[in-house]
């Protein structure tokens, strides 16, 4: 069987995860144009994977799955199409947003385990501030029982949303990735339904009471990411579509 220049150029060239943080926020353009050329460099060989921990300026973006009907302050801030799955984010000032653009020819070509390692990334990082976050059947993200506040209508516990998610595959590269809340502006959250959901709300590590700062986050995320991801091929997370 013959194989490609670039699936061996792949093969090849695999050096460390490379960790990138900006001070700055990063406009989400520019983020988008950095993204594509680090993918394209994976997928010819020219570069490794990469985890690049940012924050944006105020801005929504929208998924491929996104609905007109849940932009409902369209004028508010920058509405961006960011190509990734998923409906409307918010991103901002005290969101932590970690793009992992990482080879999944080489970690395994199935997105829905990488989706599921990404959520465990998030919920192993939370744990390192004694939080809980769990997983929802038909709602991508990372949520956190409120038993600080009245049950919803039907009887179950109130459910913030702490972390979201949205994933865009290229030849079996991933890119685009995650986002935490640390300290944002949680009324930002009003100019949309976040990620399509509705009767939920939304919250932050600040917001649940723990005075948590950006770096001691990245240092929980970088711990977590290692457990979860380990090394291509080797040492990943099995992948358990109940838990």
């Amino acid at each position: 069987m013959k194989v490609s220049t670039e699936a061996q150029n792949r093969q090849v060239i695999m050096p460390p995860v490379e960790w990138r943080r900006s001070e700055a926020p990063v406009p989400y353009p520019e983020a988008l144009a950095a993204m594509d050329e680090r993918v394209e460099a994976i997928l010819a060989g020219r570069a490794g994977e990469q985890v690049w921990l940012l924050e944006h300026p105020p801005l929504y973006t929208a998924g491929t799955s996104a609905k007109p009907g849940d932009l409902l302050w369209p004028d508010r801030f920058p509405v961006y199409q960011s190509r990734r799955g998923g409906e409307y984010t918010y991103h901002g000032p005290g969101q932590r947003v970690a793009y992992a653009m990482l080879d999944l020819d080489r970690r395994g070509r199935d997105v829905r385990a990488h989706v599921w390692r990404l959520e465990e990334w998030l919920i192993r990082t939370l744990a390192a501030f004694a939080v809980r976050g769990e997983r929802r059947p038909g709602r991508v993200g990372v949520w956190v029982v409120r038993a600080d506040r009245p049950p919803q209508p039907d009887g179950s516990p109130a459910e913030d949303k702490i972390a979201a998610i949205g994933v865009r595959v290229r030849r079996w590269v991933a890119f685009h990735g995650v986002a935490i809340n640390v300290e944002p502006d949680l009324g930002h959250f009003a100019g949309i339904v976040p990620c399509g959901i509705r009767g939920h709300g939304v919250t932050s590590l600040v917001d649940l009471g723990l005075p948590v700062t950006m770096a001691d986050l990245d240092l929980a995320l970088r711990a977590a990411f290692d457990e979860v991801f380990g090394t291509p091929g080797e040492n990943a997370l099995t992948y358990s579509p109940r838990g």
